[in-house]
Order: C-alpha cells, then structure tokens, then sequence
C-alpha cells in the first residue's frame, strides 16, 4: 500500500449491500494513529478498532463529516461511486498530534460506527507540524462496478 491508497474494508461492502446504511447517515473521516493497522481484511470493522488521534489543537474528536449517504453516492453507466465534495483538512498548530497514519472513513450516524475504508497517510505525519489535506481522488473515493 502507498501512501494516499484508500482500501475498502471487505466487510464494509456487504453492509453496504445488505442495506444497512440509512440514506440519511452521515460518514466522517477522522484521523488515526499507528496503535492498529487496518487492513482490507478487518472482520467486522467498527471505528472504535483503531486510535484516534488526540482531541487538541485544531483536530477535533469525530474527524471531518463527508456528507450524508444520499448525497455521497451516485450511479452512472453502472458503476456506483462513493463521493464527497469534502476534502478534509486539518489546520497546523502546535497542540495537533504529531503521528497521523490513517484517515478512516464511517458511519458516524450508525451506533456502532461501522468503517468503511481507510486511506494510508504514509504517517507518521505530524500535524503540529503543516497542514494535513485529504485530497480525494477525482474518480471519487471509491468506485463499484
């Protein structure tokens, strides 16, 4: 994995099939460290898996929200993309943490806080230290077809 690769959890596509996820919850992208890996494999992944980040500074607990479900995912041509017009960002200042390794993706509505994919941040990345923007890809986040 590189760094900037967003990895769907295997898990996260049969929730997603099955129908779980209301049109109305919203997804987040919050900031985690190294404490876990994630791996596409993580069997029943849920955002309290992994560690987040320090709430301090300019990084607040909960991550950035993307968008409700509604209006995250589209369809054309047969192919279903996951989207936001949300590119994370997370202003430098000296009380941000300094080991920012993954960017994970969930269900913030959902009470278990369901995870979707993660993106590798090629941490550590020291938010103390700049700026940290999560650019999506402008294919979309991820794409099924």
């Amino acid at each position: 994995m590189a760094r900037g690769d967003v990895t769907v959890f295997e898990e996260s596509l049969a929730t997603m099939v099955a129908g779980d996820w209301a049109s109305s919850d919203h997804f987040y992208c919050a900031i985690c460290d190294d404490t876990t890996t994630p791996a596409a494999s993580t069997a029943t992944p849920v955002f309290g898996d992994f560690t987040e980040v320090t709430d301090a500074g300019k990084y607040v607990a909960g991550g950035t929200d993307l968008g409700a479900l509604s209006a995250l995912v589209s369809e054309a041509g047969g192919t279903m993309t996951f989207d936001s017009a949300e590119n994370p960002t997370w202003e430098q200042d000296a009380s941000n943490d300094a080991d920012a390794y993954w960017g994970i993706i969930y269900n913030y509505t959902d009470a278990g806080k369901d995870a979707l994919a993660f993106v590798d941040l090629g941490g550590p990345v020291d938010m103390s230290g700049g700026d940290l923007t999560i650019t999506w890809n402008a294919s979309g986040i991820l794409t099924i077809s």
